[in-house]
């Protein structure tokens, strides 16, 4: 009988996703070429580049790229800080567990964004307010995560460091802490992805410079060369917080 238990296990290709991502940028240039999609609304792949290029130039990109990853880099700090000191508390204390997942399930379905109003009330019309509003984005997703993976830890393996008379930091260092890191890369992703949505929408609403400013003030100007230029820059920002945290997961979970 020939073997059959191999297991499941899929792997992305090396070059698979980047040929088929060069396919369909192929197509949209033929279809933009040929005058099958009019320019105004879908601008060809060629006039997006050209439009990066000439905002690198100028400068202008640089400064909203820096503006934004300013805001999204101190606001997921922030948040993920606070959502793992929660998340091992409510994962590690009865007490802190009851209350906490009572207040994470209140607050969690709320839409950050929703909130930008009143945070200007209580922080001003600066940076502050903006980052607050990515902070508790990253903060909720981040100790959700955290404590799911405090739970997914075996408990025989707490139960055979506590029989050998091991120190609860220990424990929590070496046994919890590496039980609970797939989980809590994982959260960053998601957490990456939400920085990057609530930094688009509060720039939209309350901000002169940022990718998200540039992307509406394309949009009201019909410029939507530009519009997808921001789009794309977003893009790539994603495909680079990606594989950082691609490279993180092979540091840090070396033994899988």
């Amino acid at each position: 009988m020939a073997f059959r238990g191999a297991g499941f296990s899929p792997k992305a290709g090396r070059y698979s996703g980047w040929i088929a991502i060069m396919l369909a940028i192929g197509l949209w240039q033929l279809a933009g070429s040929a005058g099958w999609v009019n320019a105004l609304f879908l601008p060809t792949p060629l006039a997006i580049a050209r439009a990066i290029y000439q905002l690198a130039i100028s400068g202008a990109l640089w400064h909203h790229v820096s503006v934004s990853v300013m805001r999204i880099g101190t606001g997921w700090i922030l948040g993920t800080i606070a959502g793992v000191i929660v998340g091992f508390a409510i994962g590690l204390s009865s007490l802190t567990r009851g209350v906490g997942i009572t207040f994470i399930s209140a607050l969690f379905p709320i839409p950050k964004i929703a909130l930008l109003p009143l945070l200007i009330l209580w922080l001003g019309i600066g940076e502050e307010p903006k980052i607050a509003t990515i902070a508790l984005g990253v903060f909720f997703s981040t100790a959700i995560s955290v404590y799911s993976g405090v739970d997914q830890v075996p408990r025989n393996l707490i139960r055979m460091a506590q029989s050998f008379n091991v120190p609860f930091p220990t424990i929590v260092r070496h046994v919890i802490w590496p039980g609970a890191l797939p989980s809590i890369l994982a959260g960053f992703r998601i957490t990456a992805s939400v920085a990057l949505l609530l930094v688009v929408s509060a720039e939209m609403i309350g901000a002169e410079f940022g990718i998200g400013a540039f992307v509406l003030q394309a949009g009201n100007l019909m410029q939507t060369d530009q519009l997808l230029a921001g789009v794309v820059i977003l893009s790539l920002f994603g495909l680079a917080v990606g594989r950082l945290i691609n490279l993180l997961e092979t540091r840090l979970l070396h033994w899988r």
